[in-house]
């Protein structure tokens, strides 16, 4: 330990098995506000004409802020400028205005970010909608909750997947965060009546605030147990039982709680720091208790911009992310093809183009985005006929929009711009939409997304026919459009195409045709010939192919969003290992027979035929297949399960007129009906999968320790045994031998899907020193 000419302190801390100098450790934390200065900043913020926040934002930053005095002077207007001293920063449309200071760790909740909101989380993000105050911009959004728990939920799993990806702790234990986040007020509301509660998020930055909680927890932690630390403290103890009995004040007792945790850690530091020789807990306190930040507190929109002022602030704050991360330092794919569709749009809209109704490319672009629910469709696009309120029908719409002939060129030329680049092709267009159409149920169709998303970027159902111009068709049953199809209506292939394409394709049932599809049996995803998405797509609808639009129909009636179909993909073959027994009812799409009268192609003992990708390509264009047998039968495993197990003749038992029931799906006469599709499942799992692993991984060590112990014990008593006994009988090792194989296997499958490589989402961040400034 050494001491400088000030009150500061440097320590030898000891960090994951190596020693790290810390240095410039005062000997107190930074000071809370107090109640006059907190008032202070209110009133300097109430007399600035250009900032617009209600009291509770206001109350927010005050309580967080470790420097009042300071953010009072930046917030008082002064007779030179009458915005104060505030960081002005020109964006598309519009100028942040945003005052720098340093806040309390405790006061910050993670925020929403494209990289994560286009990742594949069980737990979903919450709604957004912008707000505004007296009619005017404000710098601050709503996020929409469905309870306390899914607040909760998602909070431990921004901070757990986070770490899981990349982590700055020892570079923040030596010198602390030195870049400032991005924070911005936003009011947390409750859609099952729970008080709102106005709170600060960080928008860029949140890989340093997870590895600042990290530094807080300790070295060796888990990020599932970060992730719980960090929860905990934002959230207190309160209950959701106890939120739901006494939800008057929910925010007061949650700031009183996080108050009460510092007043504790504070103890904890000054018992650490007054010794001899301080223990590193001071070093990780002091560290992990305050952070450099940059809150927005106001936006001012530009003359002759059209964007609507409860979409103003939270555009702006996007286009500051996205020149980081899209033009400076990458997101992943998926993540960009988002925020530059998203961007595109908004730019579109900002341009004020009499050819198209800014209101109607609000209103896509809150369906784009989520900001509209998918239950809210039929009333925001029921002007010519009210859609089914189904995640399959908001892909049909959002299509439909974003592909019509002038608009397309016009979102294609802004998404040049951003990007960067000459010519954009309409397969590169498909990647955009992909990410942005999968919003509904990417987290239930996991397994598949990533094969999705490369479909899309093969074409996806961007058909030469659905980019011209059409208008979907509303309906409940795709397969009364199958005949004013056939009869040449436009509308009605096009409404086809991209409903029952959509379906194929997030089911893993339309994919991007690779060259060794082709020598593969039809079982294993073989096809009859090359050919990309949106060609398939485009001779699915042709007019005329009657088997090809039956095949679309039958698909948009099959599909779900809540579940992955028994023909699409299995566990067993991702990862070995059966699919485990659900309380849900299976669904499964199946080829057509144009003979028979529900549609559906049975055995010779009548039990449906399974759908493959082999069957849709062919039914695109069926003169194209040279051989009228498929290449190779299907494994009995794979045939629809029957009722019975077979009998001793070697017939079948199987029922004739199987069919999956669920609802919506088949009526009673077997014929393919409804089309009724359910909605994407709402939050309604108590603990989400991600920490369920945390525990069942705690679990695996301690029992392969365990192992381990019992293994060293046995191998101890090997001298007394002697040679005539052996200690365990040959079978039995060689059980042992198949099961910790398993294990072995199992577990480096995860390493080889586990990313290694930064994704993290800021500038400044690099794995070994987080205040570097990257290339």
């Amino acid at each position: 330990m050494s001491t400088g000419p000030t009150t500061t302190l440097t320590l030898d801390v000891p960090w994951e098995g190596e020693t790290v100098q810390v240095a410039n450790i005062a000997r107190q934390l930074p000071q809370e506000p107090t109640a006059e200065q907190q008032s202070a900043v209110l009133s300097a913020a109430l007399s600035n004409p250009g900032i617009q926040l209600p009291d509770g934002a206001w109350a927010a930053i005050a309580r967080a802020t470790t420097h009042p005095d300071a953010l009072a002077v930046q917030l008082r207007p002064t007779p030179s400028d009458p915005t104060g001293i505030l960081m002005a920063e020109n964006v598309e449309g519009a100028t942040l205005r945003s005052a720098g200071t340093r806040v309390l760790t405790s006061e910050l909740f993670p925020g929403i970010q494209p990289r994560t909101g286009m990742s594949v989380m069980e737990v979903p993000d919450p709604q957004v909608q912008g707000l505004t105050h007296d009619g005017q911009p404000s710098a601050i959004v709503e996020y929409r909750y469905e309870s306390f728990a899914h607040l909760r939920d998602h909070v431990w799993q921004t901070i757990n997947s986070t770490l899981s990806i990349n982590s700055y702790a020892q570079s923040i234990l030596t010198r602390s965060v030195t870049r400032n986040l991005i924070v911005h007020p936003v009011r947390i509301t409750f859609e099952d009546g729970t008080d709102p509660v106005e709170v600060l998020v960080v928008r860029d930055g949140i890989t340093r605030l997870a590895s600042t909680w990290s530094v807080y927890a300790g070295p060796g932690e888990e990020p599932s147990t970060v992730a719980t630390t960090a929860t905990d403290a934002l959230l207190g103890g309160i209950s959701v039982a106890s939120v739901q009995e006494n939800g008057s004040d929910l925010g007061k007792r949650l700031a009183d709680s996080r108050a009460s945790w510092r007043a504790k850690l504070r103890e904890e530091f000054d018992a650490e720091i007054k010794g001899e020789v301080p223990g590193p807990r001071a070093a990780q306190i002091f560290q992990s208790y305050a952070v450099p930040a940059q809150i927005a507190v106001g936006v001012d929109g530009h003359t002759g911009r059209l964007l609507s002022p409860e979409d103003l602030f939270d555009d702006a704050i996007r286009s500051v992310l996205a020149s980081i991360h899209v033009e400076f330092r990458q997101w992943d794919t998926a993540a960009q093809n988002v925020e530059v569709i998203t961007r595109a749009l908004k730019r579109v809209i900002q341009i004020g183009d009499p050819r198209w109704s800014t209101s109607d490319l609000q209103d896509v672009y809150g369906l784009a985005v989520g900001r509209i629910p998918v239950a809210d469709l039929p009333e925001v696009f029921g002007s010519t006929g009210r859609p089914p309120g189904t995640a399959l029908w908001r892909a049909v719409y959002l299509v439909s929009a974003l592909t019509k002939p002038d608009l397309l060129e016009a979102l294609k030329d802004q998404a040049k711009a951003i990007k960067g680049g000459k010519r954009m092709a309409m397969k590169a267009f498909g990647g955009l939409l992909g990410p942005m159409i999968d919003l509904p149920w990417r987290s239930r169709k996991s397994l598949v997304t990533k094969t999705a998303r490369n479909a899309w970027s093969n074409g996806g159902v961007l058909a030469a026919v659905v980019t011209g111009e059409w208008d979907p068709v509303p309906t409940d049953d795709f397969t009364t459009l199958v005949e004013p199809a056939l009869l040449g209506d436009v509308n009605a292939r096009c409404t086809l195409a991209v409903a029952g394409g959509v379906a194929l394709i997030a089911d893993k049932l339309l994919t991007r045709n690779v060259g060794s599809s082709l020598d593969a049996p039809k079982e294993k995803s073989g096809v009859p010939f090359r050919a990309d998405t949106s060609v398939v797509i485009e001779g699915l609808s042709r007019e005329g192919n009657e088997l090809g639009l039956w095949t679309l129909a039958t698909a948009a009636n099959t599909f779900r969003a809540d579940d992955l179909p028994l023909n699409s993909v299995t566990r067993q073959s991702l990862t070995g290992r059966e699919t485990a027994e659900s309380d849900e009812k299976p669904y499964a799409y199946f080829q057509v027979d144009l003979t028979a009268e529900d549609k559906i192609a049975r055995t010779a003992d009548g039990v449906p035929v399974l759908l493959y990708e082999w069957d849709v390509v062919a039914a695109s264009d069926p003169d194209r297949v040279k051989k009228p047998v498929v290449p190779g039968p299907a494994p009995a495993t794979q045939q629809a399960p029957s009722s019975s197990p077979s009998n001793e003749e070697g017939g079948s038992d199987a029922d004739p007129d199987w069919i999956p029931e669920f609802e919506g799906q088949f009526p009673e006469d077997g014929t393919p009906a409804s089309g009724a599709i359910p909605p994407p499942r709402t939050f309604d799992t108590p603990v989400p999968p991600s920490q369920r692993a945390a525990e069942h991984r705690k679990d695996l060590r301690l029992h392969v320790l365990a192992a381990r112990d019992a293994m060293d014990r046995l191998l101890a008593l090997e001298p007394e045994v002697g040679e005539h006994t052996p200690l365990a009988p040959l079978s039995t090792l060689d059980d042992l031998h198949k099961l910790l194989l398993g294990i072995q296997t199992d577990v480096e499958n995860l390493r080889r899907r586990t990313p290694a490589d930064d994704l993290g989402e800021d500038p400044y961040d690099v794995v070994d020193d987080e205040d570097t400034y990257a290339e």
